[in-house]
């Protein structure tokens, strides 16, 4: 790592990188076009929010990309890890280490730490003139990057803020627990080892759905919280465009489908997908498919990877969401999670 920055940018017990982009005194991560490098995997829910930042932003000719292919990512312990096409045709929509040609994301890594022993995620924020890491955390990137560029962009992506100040304490009661039981619960699911631990994990990911379903419609759209894109529609997008297309059947999330059983989040997702370019355009569901059918042998040991569903979202989103009528899960132990959550 570059002697210049800081050890408080690079620590705690995950061994990843916290620094951030913006023009305060001494920060060695000064805002500037084409300084800095982000590698992402399309398929990844958590890098998908650092790239529609990117796009809602107006950071694409500022902040160029690397994407690795959607798998194989390797043995159970992640070794060796995302990997790049051998040309940017190989794999449609993954390319080459445009930095570094490097055949894998793990070497990017060791760029940056020799001893490092980490996991090898997306998103990863380089800096081409420290030649280091800047940030691998999704959730950080998200926040800090709606800011940093601003003096570089237009002003009317400059005055798009996805935290706006009025709303910062609830977006931050509401993403907490939309992080640990949707976001992240899908995973507790999906990964279970034992039919106890799915058992425990599978209410918390509907109490939320079936919050959000009723908060969406109390607010009458077409955002989470109203008339205002925030940081809370990047967070619920990147997992519910996942969700009937992987979640349900890969992850047994089949309580219900948000198609069939949550017509308001249905119609939220129809409407973020079709009316936001920003959305659609950095959604690829052959990779979000091909990631999680052909790397989780466990799971999926054929590696088969089903074709639906279909469409992959519906059309004819309806504009009047006086229209709709919220649904829900009703098996008691998720009614019961859904009363512990705050909005």
């Amino acid at each position: 790592m570059a002697t210049s920055i800081s050890k408080s940018v690079h620590a705690g017990p995950d061994d990843s990188w916290h620094g951030i982009i913006d023009k305060s005194s001494g920060n060695p991560f000064q805002p500037e076009k084409g300084r800095y490098h982000m590698y992402i995997g399309l398929f990844c829910p958590f890098a998908h929010r650092a790239n529609l930042v990117r796009h809602l932003k107006g950071l694409e000719d500022i902040i160029d990309i690397s994407i690795v292919k959607p798998y194989p990512k390797g043995d159970d312990k992640g070794w060796p890890g995302w990997q790049f096409p051998e040309s940017d045709v190989a794999y449609p929509n993954a390319t080459v280490d445009k930095l570094f040609g490097s055949k894998y994301l793990h070497e990017v890594y060791f760029k940056a730490d020799q001893e490092y022993k980490g996991r090898y995620t997306v998103p990863l924020l380089w800096d081409k003139k420290t030649n280091t890491a800047v940030n691998n955390e999704s959730a950080e990137q998200l926040r800090w990057l709606q800011t940093s560029f601003d003096d570089l962009v237009s002003p009317e992506k400059a005055k798009l803020t996805l935290y706006p100040e009025h709303l910062r304490q609830r977006i931050d009661k509401i993403a907490e627990w939309m992080q640990t039981d949707l976001n992240t619960g899908v995973y507790k699911a999906g990964f279970a080892l034992d039919q106890e631990t799915y058992e425990k994990n599978i209410p918390p990911v509907f109490g939320a759905l079936n919050k959000l379903e009723k908060l969406l419609h109390d607010g009458k759209g077409p955002y989470v919280l109203g008339k205002e894109l925030t940081e809370l529609d990047v967070r619920l997008y990147a997992t519910l465009i996942r969700f009937d297309t992987v979640y349900v059947q890969h992850f047994k999330c089949n309580l219900g489908t948000i198609r069939h059983d949550y017509p308001v989040l249905n119609n939220w997702l129809k409407g973020m997908y079709w009316n936001h370019e920003e959305f659609r355009n950095t959604t690829d569901f052959k990779h979000i498919k091909e990631n999680y059918t052909k790397s989780h042998y466990d799971i999926n040991p054929k590696a088969i990877t089903p074709l639906g569903p279909w469409p992959h979202v519906e059309k004819e989103y309806e504009e009047d969401w006086s229209k709709l009528s919220p649904g829900s899960i009703d098996m008691p132990e998720v009614l019961e999670h859904e009363k512990q959550l705050e909005v």
